[in-house]
C-alpha cells in the first residue's frame, strides 16, 4: 500500500513588493458606502511574483498575485506586458490575478474623475515599476525546488446565496444552510537542501469581511493569513484566491478590521496544520508490513521516490485557451445610461430632503448602472464571448485559472473528476467584464450574482467541460 505525496519538481523564484496606495486615493468599492477617499491603512497591500520553469530548459511561467480587487482590462494588460518584458516570458505565459480584497481601493478609469481619482494614474505607474522590480528579484532567486501539496479544511468560508424569509427575496450573505467548498490547498516550496523557500495557500472566500463602513486600505483576511504562516515558517506565504462566486466570510460585511484579522488567522492556522501534515520532500508514505508486539502492528514510513517516480514529478506542460460562452441578450448601453441618470437624480432629491437611507440606496443603484456601462465597453458584438482560461500540469498537480468570478462548482467538479491530482484554481485572471459565472440552475432565482453577469445560463458548465478536456489531455 502506498499514499503518494503529490509533488512538482521545477525551477522557482519569488519576489515581493509593497503596493499600498496613498491615503486619500479613491476607495469606495461598495454602493452603500458614504465615503470616496481612503482615510488610512489597516495593513499594507502586497504583490507576490512567482516564476516557475521546467527543471531543464523550457519556457517560463509567470504568476503575479496582487492585493487588489481587480483592474480594468487595459490596465491589467499593461501590467502583463510589463512583466513579459522584464522576464522575457511569452505574454500568454504571464498570469496576473488578484486577492480581490474589496478594501484595496477601486482604480478603474471611470473613477479617475471622482474624489481621490486624481491619485490613480500615478499609483498605477508606481505599481508597474514595483511589479517589475519584484519580477527581477524573482529572476535572481530562481533555483531548483520541490513543491509538495496537501489539502486541509477551514470553515471560515460559507455559502452566501441566502434566502431572506421576511423580505421574501434572496440576499448575498451568510447562508447557514448552504454548502461551501472549505478546502485549504497548500503548496510547500523547498530547496534541494530541504530549506523552506515559500508556501502558497489557495482558499475560496470573497475578501469581504470589511464593507461599506470601512474607510481603511486593507488586504482583508489574506493579510493576517500571510502573517500567521510567515511568522511560523520564516518564509514568504502567497495567497491565491480560489473560485468563490458563491462564497464569502461567515462573519463579514463589517467595518472592524479586527474581524478581518480574526478571519485571516483562522485560515492561517488551518494552512499551518496542512503544512504540518506533509512528510519530507520527495517521499511517499508506504506500508512496511506487520510488526509483532503486544499487538500485531501495521508499520508505515516515508520512503524516497524511485527514479521513475522522480521523473513523473518533472512534467511541465499547458497553456492559455479559450471557450465561447453565451452572452445575455439585451445588453444595450442606452438602458444603463438611463438608469444611471434616473438614480443619480433621485439620489440628489433624497439628499435635498434629508432622507439619508433613500439617498444611500439610490447611490448604490446608480453605482450598479455605472459598472454596467464600464462592462459593456469590453463586450464583443454577437451572441458569444471568447472566454480565457489556463491549464498547466506541474508534476503531479494541476494549476488552472479563469477570467471572471465562477462559482465554486468549477473546482469541486474538477476535483471530483481528477481526484489524484491536487488542483490549485485561481479566478479573475482576465475577462472582468463578464463578472459572475453561475450554474445553470441558479439563474432565475433573483440572486445578486445574476444581475451583474454578462453571461447566459450554461456558461459555467461549458467552462467546466473545457477545463476538464484540457486537464485530461495533459
Amino acid at each position: 500500500m502506498r499514499i503518494p505525496a503529490p509533488t512538482s519538481r521545477l525551477r522557482f523564484g519569488i519576489g515581493t513588493a509593497d503596493i499600498t496606495p496613498p491615503v486619500g486615493i479613491y476607495h469606495r468599492m461598495w454602493g452603500a458606502a458614504r465615503h470616496d477617499r481612503a482615510a488610512g491603512v489597516h495593513r499594507s497591500l502586497r504583490a507576490d511574483l512567482l516564476l516557475l520553469a521546467p527543471l531543464e530548459r523550457g519556457p517560463l511561467l509567470v504568476r503575479a498575485h496582487l492585493d487588489l480587487v481587480g483592474l480594468a482590462a487595459p490596465q491589467h494588460e499593461e501590467l502583463r506586458q510589463a512583466l513579459a518584458q522584464t522576464t522575457a516570458a511569452a505574454l500568454d505565459r504571464v498570469i496576473l490575478t488578484y486577492s480581490h480584497t474589496h478594501s484595496s481601493g477601486f482604480f478603474v478609469p471611470n473613477r479617475i474623475e471622482l474624489a481621490g481619482g486624481e491619485l490613480i494614474p500615478g499609483y498605477l505607474g508606481q505599481l508597474r515599476l514595483k511589479l517589475q522590480e519584484a519580477a527581477t528579484q524573482a529572476l535572481y532567486a530562481m533555483q531548483e525546488a520541490t513543491v509538495t501539496y496537501a489539502t486541509g479544511q477551514c470553515d471560515m468560508a460559507a455559502n452566501r446565496d441566502c434566502w431572506d424569509e421576511e423580505a421574501g427575496h434572496p440576499v448575498c450573505g451568510f447562508n447557514p444552510e448552504g454548502e461551501a467548498d472549505q478546502s485549504v490547498v497548500v503548496a510547500r516550496f523547498t530547496s534541494r537542501s530541504g530549506q523552506l523557500l515559500a508556501s502558497l495557500v489557495n482558499y475560496s472566500c470573497h475578501p469581504t469581511t470589511l464593507a461599506w463602513d470601512n474607510q481603511l486600505i486593507s488586504p482583508d483576511y489574506p493579510g493576517a493569513l500571510r502573517e500567521v504562516v510567515e511568522k511560523a515558517t520564516n518564509a514568504p506565504c502567497t495567497f491565491a484566491l480560489g473560485a468563490c462566486g458563491d462564497q464569502g466570510p461567515r462573519d463579514g460585511f463589517v467595518g472592524d478590521p479586527a474581524v478581518a484579522d480574526r478571519n485571516g488567522r483562522q485560515v492561517g492556522y488551518a494552512a499551518l496544520a496542512t503544512l504540518e501534515s506533509m512528510g519530507p520532500p520527495l517521499a511517499d508514505f508506504h506500508y512496511q508490513g506487520p510488526v509483532v508486539s503486544g499487538a500485531t502492528l501495521g508499520a508505515w514510513a516515508h520512503t524516497s521516490f524511485s527514479p521513475e517516480r522522480l521523473e513523473q514529478t518533472t512534467a511541465f506542460a499547458g497553456g492559455l485557451f479559450h471557450v465561447d460562452l453565451p452572452l445575455k441578450p439585451g445588453l444595450e448601453p442606452g438602458r444603463f445610461q438611463g438608469e444611471l441618470e434616473e438614480w443619480t437624480t433621485r439620489q440628489k432629491q433624497a439628499e435635498a430632503k434629508g432622507e439619508a437611507l433613500e439617498a444611500r440606496n439610490c447611490r448604490a443603484l446608480a453605482e450598479r448602472a455605472l459598472r454596467w456601462l464600464a462592462r459593456l465597453e469590453g463586450l464583443p458584438k454577437g451572441p458569444t464571448y471568447p472566454f480565457q482560461f489556463t491549464v498547466h500540469r506541474l508534476g503531479d498537480a494541476i494549476w488552472a485559472t479563469s477570467g471572471g468570478e465562477p462559482y465554486s462548482l468549477v473546482q469541486t467538479e474538477l476535483r471530483r473528476r481528477f481526484p489524484h491530482y491536487p488542483l490549485l484554481f485561481s479566478p479573475l485572471t482576465s475577462d472582468f467584464q463578464v463578472a459572475y459565472l453561475l450554474p445553470r440552475d441558479r439563474y432565475g432565482k433573483g440572486l445578486y450574482q445574476e444581475e451583474p453577469s454578462s453571461l447566459a445560463p450554461g456558461c459555467l458548465e461549458l467552462l467546466i467541460e473545457a477545463l476538464a478536456s484540457r486537464i485530461a489531455a495533459l
